[in-house]
């Protein structure tokens, strides 16, 4: 069944993309949840001159995305955790307390644009996430976990 998505979806397509997927999952999960629609003929036509239209506005936009990947590259980004015996946390650092570090800096990016490398760290020390900024900038993000200093 090929679909042609309204919002981007992960590990599936960006949004005005042609994706093939299972009949069921189109119809059950991304048709009637607005995420998709049939890629007819006549849909195949509207998207193309929308996407004609866009091409400028997408420039400036990746254009923005590469400015904001220089910004954050130059951060040393310091996650401070709760530490048990070696070096073991309490709980785990995500990519909601990196989205959390990145908001205090100034850069506010959602959470589910934030991969970190192994899901979630459990351990001090030094870790990467990728950060999608857009559909053709992504930036490989280095971070550190730091004991939190004791009151």
């Amino acid at each position: 069944m090929e679909l042609i998505l309204k919002e981007d979806i992960v590990n599936l397509g960006y949004k005005d993309d042609i994706v093939k997927v299972k009949n069921g999952y189109g119809r059950n999960f991304l048709i009637p949840r607005g995420m998709a629609i049939l890629a007819t003929p006549s849909a195949k036509k509207v998207l193309a001159e929308n996407i004609r239209q866009k091409a400028h506005k997408e420039k400036q936009e990746i254009e923005e995305a590469n400015t904001l990947a220089e910004a954050l590259g130059a951060l040393e980004i310091k996650i401070p955790a709760k530490v048990g015996s070696a070096d073991k946390l309490f709980g785990s650092v995500s990519n909601i307390d990196l989205a959390a570090a990145l908001d205090k800096e100034g850069h506010e990016i959602e959470k589910k644009y934030i991969m970190v490398k192994g899901g979630m760290v459990k351990r001090l020390g030094n870790y990467e996430a990728k950060i999608r900024l857009h559909r053709e900038v992504n930036l490989t993000l280095p971070f550190e976990v730091i004991a939190e200093k004791k009151k």
